[in-house]
């Protein structure tokens, strides 16, 4: 296969918009697949995951090729759920062009919106195709002149369903594709849809035109443009992005699907016409997808220079590795077929490989490493924990096997909370990931909202005496200190100071009183949090020149400490974060509202911009645990956040005593 003969795609838009049913339809009518699957069958080629079976949605990117009018067409069959962006983003570093499906019943989907952005971002052409057609109040007309109203007059029907039901209409060919079953016919446009297909024609001629200075010139001799200039301009723009192509089709029934592909082949610009690839340059590929599952490991590679060849070695620019590839495979789906080699623009996968999804793997004579997936920061974190006990290690080393498949979600063991924290884009990836751990690693889990790591301090002054005796046969254990503690701000850590006249306690046991405060202050005495902001002086004290040592002097400090702190005004610290929040307008008011009222914010400013706007608010972490979830609810997905800590302030007494309880409870457990 050659670099101008392959077409890489990846099919976008919302949960339940047709994206895999219309890669099932393109694998049946090209004769990939002998018999079409149903997603509510749970039978398809790209939803293979028995979590995908069973939930009825995309989880993962599916590589589906098909081979159409002498190319290879490379179908990436994408997640709809925001949950999955990580898989969709990682799948549009290695196409030429996105597909975004919008239902004829739906209209223009979040989904279908969030796609636009993020191929808009990487400067990636866009293709509508408007699916479903063929269901009752499905309106491919309604749904078109819902895009020109939101993007303009580069959106330009392409193919139109005809009147009949059982046609679509190819506007730039004049004809029409007639389906029946698996079989498709080229017929003449029906009589009933002429006039609306001479209008629409006449607008696609001059979108064409538009592409080029050529053609423009061509168009005003003569008011027409051939075939030919009409593929010409309509490849041109969609390159550049002033026109979209818009597809009808009705995927179950394999209407539309011929003319969608033959449509591929046409527009769709090809590998070496994309920045950046080049087949004469040293091997240069892009890990883009990693399976592992109970079929093996593979790295899905696009090659971007050179080719892959199963007798290369290839360096992987992160791990500093340098690999024998052996095995090559091309999938479809679950399937994978042995190959000896890719050429550039083509996907291949690698078995076996130690490589991660966002690696560059090149020729090891010509290092070069490609930027990495940028991905949004997880948002959504619960803890994970085995359902049995003195099975943590399970629990991590799956974990880390999955994140070999999925790079977007992140797991840290918080030493301070004692608990090991799952991060995500939402509830439904935390929650396949527990499936996943089930089925593949045999650990049964359970998720709980993660811990806030509270903080407590003093706001009072005190003097606390300690004194620790011990006697039994033998040498005696003796220490004895007075230490003044006050609140400092200068910085976190306790700042230890000594005003010891006349010896009363000998120099040698200064680090011993330190050390048994420094211990001390990682528990407070309200619900057990660190202590911060100490500033602990010795000032006076006694020892016995036989029994006094390191031990009895950290345990009279110690005692000092427990003496002291409950008497200096303690109170418990909250941590606070930058709530930076992107709604539509319409969503202002109820989202100031919450911040305000839900979640005890307070909102800093804003700033509008394309519809948009973002809301800037410091709010206590521990509201905004349920936020991802609340938001999305409460602008229907259209909404985005980040929280970062900035720092700690004193929790409202209400809270205070919350988190008193829960510890005490805790503490009993």
């Amino acid at each position: 296969m050659e670099t101008k003969n392959i077409r890489n795609i990846c099919l976008l838009g919302h949960g339940n918009s047709g994206k895999t049913s219309l890669a099932e339809s393109m694998l049946f009518v090209t004769g990939a697949a002998d018999r079409q699957g149903k997603v509510s069958d749970g039978n398809t080629v790209c939803d293979y995951d028995p979590e995908e079976i069973k939930r009825q949605i995309t989880i993962s990117t599916s590589v589906a090729p098909v081979n159409y009018g002498g190319c290879k067409i490379n179908v990436l069959d994408c997640p709809g759920y925001f949950d999955f962006v990580g898989e969709v983003l990682c799948a549009i570093r290695a196409v030429e062009a996105g597909v975004i499906l919008c239902s004829a019943k739906d209209g223009i989907s979040v989904g279908a919106e969030r796609s636009w952005k993020y191929l808009k971002a990487a400067g990636i052409p866009a293709i509508f195709c408007i699916s479903k057609c063929d269901e009752e109040h499905g309106d491919y007309f309604a749904v078109l002149d819902a895009l020109r109203e939101k993007y303009g007059s580069i959106i330009c029907p392409v193919t139109i369903p005809g009147s009949d039901g059982k046609t679509v209409i190819d506007l730039v060919h004049n004809t029409a594709y007639q389906t029946n079953g698996n079989k498709t016919v080229k017929v003449d446009v029906p009589a009933a849809d002429a006039g609306r297909v001479s209008s629409l024609r006449d607008e696609l001629m001059e979108a064409a035109a538009g592409a080029t200075e050529e053609l423009m010139e061509k168009f005003f001799e003569t008011m027409e443009l051939e075939e030919a200039d009409i593929v010409t301009g309509l490849k041109a723009g969609l390159k550049d992005r002033s026109v979209v192509p818009v597809f009808a089709s009705s995927a179950m029934q394999n209407i539309g699907t011929e003319a969608f592909l033959q449509g591929v082949v046409d527009y769709v610009p090809n590998p070496a016409e994309a920045e950046g690839i080049d087949p004469s340059a040293p091997t240069l590929g892009f890990v883009f997808k990693t399976v592992s599952d109970q079929f093996g490991k593979y790295s899905f590679v696009k090659v971007l220079q050179g080719s892959i060849n199963s007798d290369m070695s290839l360096r992987n620019v992160r791990a500093s590795s340098t690999d024998k590839l052996g095995r090559l495979y091309t999938a479809c789906g679950k399937k994978t077929t042995e190959v000896k080699d890719a050429c550039c623009g083509d996907i291949v996968a690698v078995g076996k490989m130690d490589w991660k999804t966002g690696d560059t793997v090149c020729d090891p004579k010509n290092e070069k490493e490609l930027p990495p997936v940028e991905l949004p920061e997880p948002c959504y974190s619960m803890a994970i924990s085995p359902k049995t006990k003195g099975q943590d290690d399970k629990v991590a080393s799956g974990l880390a096997r999955l994140n070999e498949e999925d790079i977007s979600f992140t797991l840290v063991s918080n030493a301070e909370t004692h608990q090991m924290v799952i991060s995500g884009a939402g509830d439904i990836q935390v929650d396949v990931l527990c499936s996943k751990l089930k089925s593949r690693f045999g650990v049964d889990t359970e998720l709980k909202p993660a811990r806030v790591a509270y903080r407590e301090k003093i706001k009072g002054k005190v003097e606390a005496h300690g004194r620790h005796k011990k006697q039994s046969g033998g040498s005696g254990q003796f220490g004895d200190v007075w230490i003044r503690f006050e609140p400092q701000e200068e910085q976190d850590d306790m700042i230890f100071a000594e005003e010891v006249f006349g010896g009363s306690v000998p120099k040698n046991f200064f680090p011993s009183v330190e050390k048994g405060l420094r211990n001390a202050v990682q528990k407070g005495v309200l619900a057990g949090y660190p202590l911060v902001g100490l500033k602990a002086t010795l000032y006076d004290g006694s020892y016995h020149p036989v029994d006094s040592n390191d031990m009895a002097f950290q345990t009279a400090a110690r005692l000092a400490y427990q003496d002291g702190i409950p008497k200096a005004k303690p109170t418990i610290l909250e941590p606070i974060g930058l709530l930076k929040v992107t709604i539509p307008d319409a969503n202002l008011g109820d989202i100031m509202s919450d911040i305000s009222s839900k979640r005890r914010g307070t909102v800093l400013g804003m700033n509008a911009e394309d519809g948009m706007q973002t809301v800037e608010a410091e709010v206590p972490m521990a509201e905004m645990s349920s936020y991802t979830i609340d938001l999305r609810s409460m602008t229907q997905g259209r909404g985005s956040f980040s929280c970062k800590f900035v720092r700690y302030e004193e929790a409202p007494g209400n809270v205070q005593q919350k988190v008193i309880e829960e510890a005490k409870a805790l503490a009993e457990e």
